[in-house]
Parts: structure tokens; sequence; C-alpha cells
């Protein structure tokens, strides 16, 4: 039985047990993670399973840079998404470049929302303005939205920094995550396991400590299968309370909810709020 003082996923993985096979390995700051721009620091490091809401603080506090956190999860999506296959489409130079902004932003101590300079995805079928938005759909993998889901702007209006969109099943049917565009989705914990679906890419971004929030779609069990199975955070609000239309790529059915995703260590408050 696992004991008191590694029952969470942060002493886990400090812990060497992820270098058991079939498990994602996870580095500590000073092992595996390198940039030739960015040196790695300790802060840095700190928060790379920290909830969004401790990244956020840690920004307003001036203990990080939004750059910093950003380039942090750029080079753990480089080394680690080959093998979960969690992010599917990257925007790396539109995320650092709103980091910059709201880094600038920050010395002018003006404060864009709740989530100021925070790094987050979005799953693939919630339409991102100029970003591909695919729905895990051959019919749709050109499809580049010309603006964004009302909660995609939300998100954005609350100072997110979006990084790029997370896999999914086929137009987001399924309880697992796969389609012929992407491939499949791995569980972080068991790469021989699935992270569940629809919004599997989502919690598995989130499992392995490629995001700090991630927005994904729920009517049957598709936000709270992928983090049960991914040892997550899920809300699902109350039907209406979030605008469910999602555009063009996702599924018209006004009970889906659109709804966030984040990771073991998030307070409810995070989601909720």
């Amino acid at each position: 039985m696992m004991s008191p003082g590694l029952s969470n996923r942060r002493s886990f993985l400090a812990g060497g047990l992820g270098l058991l096979g079939s498990t994602v390995l996870f580095p500590s700051c000073g092992q595996a993670i390198t940039s030739a721009a960015v040196t790695p620091s300790s802060d840095r490091c700190d928060l790379d399973f920290a909830s969004a809401l401790a990244a956020a603080r840690a920004i307003r506090k001036g203990e990080v840079s939004s750059v910093e956190l950003t380039t942090r999860m750029l080079e753990r999506i480089k080394l680690f998404n080959p093998r979960v296959n969690a992010i599917v489409t990257l925007t790396p130079k539109e995320a650092l470049a709103r980091a910059r902004a709201s880094d600038e932003a920050r010395t002018r101590d003006e404060w864009w929302g709740t989530f100021h300079g925070v790094p987050c995805t979005v799953k693939d079928s919630i339409e991102t303005a100029g970003v591909r938005t695919t729905a895990g759909a051959r019919l749709l993998a050109n499809h580049v939205p010309a603006r964004d889901a009302t909660v995609v702007a939300r998100l954005r209006a609350a100072g997110a920094v979006i990084l790029g969109k997370t896999n999914l099943p086929h137009l987001a049917a399924d309880l697992q995550t796969h389609n012929d565009l992407f491939g499949t989705t791995k569980n972080p914990w068991d790469v021989t396991r699935t992270p569940g679906g629809s919004s599997g890419g989502c919690a598995a971004a989130l499992a392995a400590g490629l995001s700090y929030l991630s927005l994904g779609s729920d009517q049957g069990g598709s936000i709270r299968v992928p983090a049960h199975f991914c040892g997550i955070y899920s809300h699902k609000p109350t039907l209406n309370v979030v605008p469910a239309y999602s555009g063009e790529a996702e599924h018209r059915d006004r009970s889906i909810v659109n709804a966030p995703i984040g990771d073991r260590d998030r307070s409810e408050a995070t989601l909720a709020g």
C-alpha cells in the first residue's frame, strides 16, 4: 500500500516511481529538460504540477514570469508529448507573444483576469480563432475558425495563454481518445492504457504536467471519465450556466456542456470560479 507521504502525484513522481516501465517519466528540473534559450529555474520547476491559481499567484507576486512558465510548458510538451500524444496542435509563437504581452502588462500593474499569464489548453472540438480545430475529423482537417467559441473568448479574457489544442475521438463521440487524423492519446500513468474520452487529451495533458488548465466538453461523461482515469479534477457545470455553443467543429446538441479540467492538486475553487 502506498504510504500517505506518497499519496499525491507530486510526491509520487518526485520519489522516482515514474521510472516504472510503462509510465511516462516526469523528471525534476535538474534532470532532462533544458533549453538553449532559457535556463530552468527552481521556481519554474516547483510549478510544473501546480494549480492554475497557484501559477497565477506566482506571476502576480513576481516570483515567475508568464514567459518563463510558458517556455517551461513548451519544453515539457516537446519532451513528453510525443509519447502521450495529448496535444495535437501547438501554437508556440502565439503563446510566447501572449506571454510577453502579459508580462509587459504586469510591469504597468495591469491585470487581465484570474488566469493572467497562465498557460492553458483547449479541446480540439472547441473553436479557437486562427488555430486549426478539427474535432478529430478528416472533413475538418484544415478547418481554421475565424472566431473564438464563447468559452475560449472568456478564457482569454481571464488572461490565459493558450498553448494549443488537445486530442479527442472522432467528433468527440467515444469514451477513449483515438482518431484517424492524430492517432491515439495514452494515459501518462500507464501508456498501455487509455486516458478515457472524449476529453482524453485534456486530461492526459494535465496529468503529464503539460498545461495548468484545459477546456473540455461533456455530455455523457466526456470530462468526468478522463479526469477519473487520469487522477485529476473536473467540473461539469449545470446545463446552460456556461455557453454551450463551441462552433462548427463541435456538436450542436444543447445538452453538451463546456467545462474546465484541472490538475490533481487544484482546489475546487479553480474549477467552480
